[in-house]
């Protein structure tokens, strides 16, 4: 993976604030890499620490396989859930 495109998403995706939600599209445009959504995805795969819960699909669904999780830690947040996707 382009080091240059690593480096911008981490710093996009470090600069969420709790209650901020955004599309994995979103964070590769804001980084200037728009189409690069599924780089993100795997960038939040392979590297810990991001906050990885504050991304969400497209339509605002939740990482399948991880709902539970990343629900409860968006609620904390004071973002509202239903049906595994981001209300509002």
């Amino acid at each position: 993976m382009d080091e240059g495109f690593t480096a911008a998403a981490m710093t996009v995706l470090k600069g969420l604030q709790p209650g901020e939600v955004v599309s994995y599209g979103e964070v590769a445009e804001q980084a200037g890499y728009p189409g690069a959504a599924r780089a993100v995805g795997n960038l939040l795969k392979r590297v810990d620490g991001l906050p990885w819960w504050r991304v969400v699909n497209a339509r605002g669904r939740l990482v399948p396989g991880h709902e539970r999780r990343q629900s409860r830690l968006l609620r904390a947040e004071g973002i509202t859930i239903r049906n595994a996707h981001v209300v509002g």
